[in-house]
């Protein structure tokens, strides 16, 4: 596996794959603010890899575009972006965040 982080976003309300999903991974700098890592989209499976081989230990913030997908189908929804922030500490580890979707709710968890 090439990249640190990955994610595979679900579309809940059809139990379907969300391909398609913008989704960026930005950097919480020490003295405030945020600096981009990487970007990219979900693919047909609805999973993506995003940034360097190996992160560095800090905070990161990995956002999705879901306003943008729900609206490409048509379908209303209520959170535009969907920000989940997290810690590395480990840096030999991986780090996979999961994102369960539906128009007006969602879950994400730490997966393996």
């Amino acid at each position: 596996m090439s990249s640190h982080l990955t994610t595979h976003v679900l579309d809940a309300a059809s139990g379907t794959p969300a391909e398609n999903v913008v989704v960026s991974l930005a950097r919480h700098l020490p003295g405030g603010g945020t600096t981009g890592v990487a970007q990219g989209f979900t693919d047909a499976d609805g999973r993506a890899a995003l940034g360097p081989e190996r992160l560095e230990p800090g905070m990161y913030a990995l956002t999705f575009g879901t306003g943008a997908w729900f609206a490409d189908r048509g379908i209303p929804s209520f959170y535009p972006l969907v920000t989940v922030t997290f810690t590395v500490e480990d840096t030999d580890r991986h780090y996979h965040l999961p994102l369960l979707l539906s128009p007006f709710a969602y879950s994400t968890y730490r997966g393996s």
